[in-house]
C-alpha cells in the first residue's frame, strides 16, 4: 500500500475544473474498480498444502471458525480474522519412570509418541478451538501430559509379563487409550515407539534369564533333533542311493541286452530286406525284359497286320472302285433307255389323248343334235301340262270358294235362326216365369212337361242292368228273413231312381206301384249272417 500511495503521490494530476463529467466519472470508476481489486488481492489468503486455514469470526451461524484445506478463501476485514494450523508431525520423547503395573511392580517405559492434527475436519475443528494459537513447544507439552497419564493408566491394567511377551498389544493398548484424548485437543496419533522395558526389581531381567535358559534347552533339543533327523535323511538318502544305482545298473543291462537283441533284429531284417530287395530287382529286371520282348512282338505283328489291313483295304478300294463303275454305267444305260421308252409312250399318250378328244367332240356334237331333237317337243308337252294344271288348280280354287262362300252363308244363317228360336224361347221363359211367378215355378212347370221323357229314361236304364254279380257290403239290412236278394234290390231301388224322387220333390208327383215293380219270385241265396265282411251273391240272368 506504501508502493502504491507512492506511486499515486508522483503522478501529476490534472487540474479537475478542467476535465468533463465523463471524464471525471469514468475516472472515479476506474478508482472504484482498482480499489476493488487491489482490496481483494490484499485479503485474499492462500493455503498451503502443509497448513490448514482457519477463519474466525463471521464464519456462519452456529460455528466458531471455518477451516480451508487448499486453495484459498477471501477475508472480508473487520468482521473476519485467519490463522494457520501447521500439519507437521510432532514427535514426543516419554520418559515414562515408576509406572505401577497390575502386580505394583514399578517399571521404567522410554518411548516416542509421533502426533500431528488431524486430516479431516472434526479433528481441525477441535484443534481451531484448542491449539490454534500455540506454539510448538506448548502443544508438545500439552499432548506429553496427556500421554504420561493415559500410558499409566494402560500399565496399571497390565502384567509384566504381557506387556514384555506381547509388545503389540501393549502398543495396541496405548493407541486405544490415547487416539480419543489427543483428538479432543485435535491431535491424531500417527506411532508409538517402546524403546525399552525394565523394572527396579530385576523381575524382567530374571524373566530375561528363564527365556534364556528354556531357549537354549530348546535349541539343544532342536540341535540334537535336527542332528538325528540328519542322520535319519542320511541313511534314507544312501539306501535310495543304493536303490537307484541298483535300478540304474539293471535298466542299463536291460538296455545293453535290449540294445544287443534290437541290432540282431534289425540286421536280420536288413539281411531280409536285402535279399528281398536283390529278388524284386531280379524279378524286375526280368519282368521288364520279357515286357520289352512282348511289345517288340507286339510291334512287329502290329506292323506286319496293318501293311496286310493296308493292302486289302487297297484291294477292296479297287474293287469298289470298279464296282461303282459298273453301277454307274448300268444306271447311265437304265437312265437312257428309261428315258426313252418314257419319251415314246408320252408320244403315244399324247396321240391316244388327242384321238380320245376328237372322239368326245364328235359324240358332244351328236348328243347334242339327239337332244336337240328330243327336248323340243318335250318342252313344249311341258308346257302344254303346265298350263292345263294351272287352269285346273284356278277352277278348283274357284270352286271351292264358291264351296266356302256357301257354307259360311249356310251357317251364318243357321246361327241366325238359332239365335231367333233362343231369342224367342228365352222370351217365352220369361213370359212363363212372369205367368208362373216365380223362377221355381216355372222350373217346376217344365220339369212336369219332361216327366214322361225323364221317366222312360230312369225305366230304361234300369231295364239295361244285367246283375251277374252282386258285391254286399255290411249285413244287407237283416239277420234272417229279409236278408237275400229282395231286401239288397229293395234298398237298390231306394237308392237308384234320383228321378222319381226328382219328380215327387219339384213336381209333387208320385208314381203308383205298378211304375216300379219288384218281382217276388226271383229265387233267393242263402247269405251268411252279417258280421260286417264283404259278401258276394250270384244272381240269375
Amino acid at each position: 500500500m506504501t508502493r502504491i500511495h507512492a506511486m499515486i503521490g508522483v503522478l501529476q494530476l490534472p487540474d479537475v475544473s478542467t476535465l468533463s463529467p465523463a471524464v471525471l466519472i469514468t475516472g472515479v470508476l476506474v478508482l472504484l474498480f482498482l480499489s476493488i481489486t487491489m482490496l481483494f488481492v490484499s485479503r485474499y489468503r492462500r493455503c498451503p498444502a502443509n497448513r490448514v486455514l482457519v477463519i474466525s469470526g463471521r464464519v456462519g451461524t452456529g460455528q466458531s471458525a471455518r477451516v480451508i484445506n487448499g486453495g484459498g478463501a477471501f477475508i472480508w476485514p473487520v468482521i473476519q480474522e485467519y490463522a494457520f494450523l501447521d500439519l507437521t508431525p510432532l514427535q514426543i520423547d516419554i520418559n515414562l519412570t515408576d509406572a505401577l503395573s497390575l502386580e505394583n511392580i514399578r517399571v521404567k517405559v522410554p518411548s516416542q509418541v509421533t502426533v500431528a492434527v488431524g486430516d479431516t475436519p472434526e479433528f481441525q475443528q477441535n484443534a481451531a478451538a484448542r491449539i490454534l494459537n500455540l506454539s510448538a513447544d506448548a502443544t508438545r507439552e500439552l499432548a506429553a501430559n496427556i500421554i504420561f497419564g493415559q500410558m499409566r493408566q494402560v500399565i496399571a491394567s497390565m502384567r509384566i509379563e504381557d506387556i514384555n511377551r506381547d509388545r503389540d498389544q501393549f502398543r495396541a493398548n496405548i493407541e486405544h487409550a490415547l487416539e480419543p484424548e489427543l483428538k479432543k485437543i485435535g491431535l491424531k496419533l500417527i506411532n508409538v515407539n517402546i524403546k525399552d522395558l525394565n523394572d527396579e526389581s530385576g523381575y524382567i531381567e530374571a524373566i530375561g534369564r528363564e527365556a534364556g535358559a528354556r531357549a537354549v534347552n530348546k535349541a539343544k533339543g532342536d540341535v540334537a533333533e535336527q542332528e538325528k533327523l540328519g542322520a535319519i535323511a542320511v541313511a534314507q538318502a544312501e539306501q535310495e542311493k543304493d536303490i537307484e544305482v541298483s535300478n540304474a545298473n539293471r535298466e542299463r543291462e536291460i538296455g545293453v541286452k535290449s540294445a544287443a537283441r534290437d541290432t540282431a533284429v534289425r540286421l536280420a531284417d536288413l539281411d531280409r530286406e536285402t535279399a528281398v530287395a536283390q529278388q524284386r530287382a531280379e524279378f524286375a529286371r526280368d519282368t521288364e525284359i520279357a515286357q520289352a520282348d512282348q511289345e517288340r512282338r507286339i510291334a512287329v505283328s502290329a506292323a506286319n497286320a496293318n501293311a496286310i489291313t493296308g493292302e486289302t483295304e487297297a484291294q477292296a478300294s479297287i474293287a469298289a472302285a470298279q464296282a461303282k463303275l459298273q453301277v454307274k454305267q448300268a444306271e447311265a444305260f437304265e437312265l437312257g433307255e428309261t428315258r426313252k421308252r418314257v419319251a415314246s409312250a408320252a408320244v403315244s399318250e399324247a396321240e391316244n389323248r388327242a384321238q380320245a378328244k376328237a372322239a368326245l367332240a364328235e359324240a358332244e356334237r351328236i348328243e347334242a343334235e339327239r337332244r336337240a331333237a328330243l327336248e323340243a317337243p318335250a318342252k313344249a308337252e311341258k308346257a302344254r301340262r303346265i298350263v292345263e294344271a294351272e287352269a285346273l288348280a284356278e277352277s278348283r280354287r274357284l270352286e271351292a270358294q264358291g264351296e266356302a262362300a256357301a257354307i259360311f252363308a249356310r251357317l251364318e244363317a243357321e246361327a241366325r235362326g238359332e239365335y231367333e228360336k233362343l231369342s224367342k224361347k228365352a222370351e217365352g221363359l220369361e213370359r212363363i216365369v212372369a205367368a208362373c211367378g216365380s223362377a221355381d215355378e216355372a222350373y217346376r212347370l217344365l220339369m212336369l212337361e219332361k216327366i214322361e221323357y225323364l221317366a222312360d229314361k230312369t225305366a230304361e236304364a234300369v231295364s239295361n242292368i244285367r246283375f251277374d254279380k252282386v258285391v254286399m257290403w255290411g249285413g244287407a239290412n237283416g239277420n234272417s228273413a229279409g236278408s237275400g236278394v229282395s231286401s239288397f234290390v229293395t234298398d237298390l231301388m231306394s237308392t237308384i231312381p234320383p228321378a222319381l224322387h226328382t219328380m215327387m220333390n219339384i213336381g209333387g208327383v208320385k208314381l203308383g206301384d205298378g211304375v216300379v215293380q219288384l218281382v217276388e219270385d226271383e229265387p233267393s241265396v242263402a247269405a251268411p249272417a252279417g258280421d260286417g265282411t264283404k259278401k258276394v251273391v250270384e244272381l240269375p240272368e
